[in-house]
């Protein structure tokens, strides 16, 4: 176990924890402070016995970092903040909930449309808030959101965003050393929010969709964040789920999670046991992951 070299606000970090801020700081260099505060919380389970993150002690926290010379913290903001508060009122809209049923092939194509920011990504979050089980809950670090679509009919919501820190089965599987992980932890995304609408009853709906967004989601992660990832992960909390559409689209299950925070050292926090399922979007995946092969890359410049 590493040593503690830190204590704040009743937190011990270790040299573990502190060059994981610094390499959360490199690697999303556009998040706010505050956007930055509140993804170190998620990583190091910084939170309240309620499960509320710790959002200012993390900011203070990082303002300690940037006295000792440890991190730059991007420029404070403050005419940013109201709009970026996630606990905001969410506008109410005219939602239809006809029943959508009948066979895919009469509702193909199937599209995928990301939720632009504004009143396109309002919309997404009221339909998440309000029918998906886990809710409108904060997801850090870099993330697309998409509508399902057929035609103008609206059948689901989607959500990529960064992957968990330390998994254990997936570090092993990919045959990960501690410094690959911080160097190419970004090349993984997570299928962090799937909803398809409970008034929507359309046979093997969920196996297209996934389908549809493997062939979709490098491009449209090149296109916003000048990388492309090479492998996909998901957790399905098997309390509620089968995770049948993630077996019948061949991906890959690696075991169970341990049912603990994401950096739960002391083993205090009991959640529901999930079941860990991969996608690799090449075959070339584990040599990105290692540093072996390039990912695709842009310059944001060009």
């Amino acid at each position: 176990m590493d040593e503690i070299i830190m204590t704040f606000s009743g937190k011990d970090f270790t040299s573990e924890d502190i060059e994981l801020i610094k390499w959360t700081r490199k690697k999303y260099p556009r998040l706010s402070r505050t956007e930055l505060a509140r993804t170190i919380c998620e990583f190091l389970d910084w939170s309240t016995p309620a499960g509320i993150a710790k959002t200012p002690q993390s900011v203070s926290f990082l303002e300690k970092l940037e006295e000792a010379g440890l991190i730059e913290l991007p420029p404070l903001d403050t005419s940013r903040i109201r709009h970026r508060n996630r606990n905001a009122k969410i506008p109410n809209f005219n939602i239809d909930t006809t029943p959508i049923t009948g066979d895919l092939k009469d509702r193909l194509p199937i599209n995928l449309e990301i939720a632009r920011a504004g009143v396109e990504f309002k919309l997404w979050r009221r339909y998440i808030n309000d029918y998906h089980m886990i809710g409108d809950k904060q997801v850090f670090g870099s993330q697309l959101s998409y509508f399902i679509k057929s035609k103008e009919a609206i059948l689901g919501c989607l959500q990529f965003s960064a992957s968990s820190w330390a998994l254990g089965s997936r570090d092993e599987w990919i045959g990960w050393n501690v410094q690959d992980r911080k160097q190419r932890l970004h090349l993984i995304v997570n299928n962090s929010r799937f909803l398809i609408l409970p008034w929507v009853n359309i046979k093997n709906l969920a196996s297209k969709v996934l389908s549809i967004a493997i062939k979709q989601i490098q491009e449209d992660w090149l296109r916003k964040y000048c990388y492309a990832p090479v492998l996909l992960e998901t957790f399905v909390d098997t309390s509620h789920f089968a995770g049948t559409c993630y077996k019948a689209s061949n991906w890959i299950y690696l075991g169970e999670t341990q049912g603990r925070g994401r950096m739960d050292r002391k083993k205090e926090y009991s959640l529901s046991r999930k079941a860990i399922y991969m996608y690799p979007l090449q075959k070339d995946f584990k040599d990105c992951l290692k540093g072996i092969k390039p990912c695709k890359t842009v310059n944001p410049d060009d």
